[in-house]
């Protein structure tokens, strides 16, 4: 039988570049989603990000003003 754990991830505790994983932590999605947001221009609702060889990264102020933008969004 699998046991299944939920981690409980603070923004102080994230580093300043976050991971696909970190973010699929932090918004209870798959990484194969943030992988996809990623792919969307930021223009279009996409999550800005750069790359480093074939990995991307994010800065946790973009995922930050990210966020508030789509919560702008959806209040407007």
């Amino acid at each position: 039988m699998m046991k299944i754990t939920e981690e409980i991830i603070s923004w102080e505790s994230l580093p300043e570049i976050l991971t696909a994983k970190h973010i699929a932590g932090i918004l209870k999605i798959s990484r194969r989603r943030v992988y996809e947001l990623m792919q969307i221009h930021v223009e279009h609702g996409g999550i800005p990000n750069f790359e480093i060889g074939i990995s991307k990264r994010v800065e946790k102020a973009d995922l930050k003003q990210w966020i508030k933008r789509k919560k702008e969004k959806k209040q407007g």
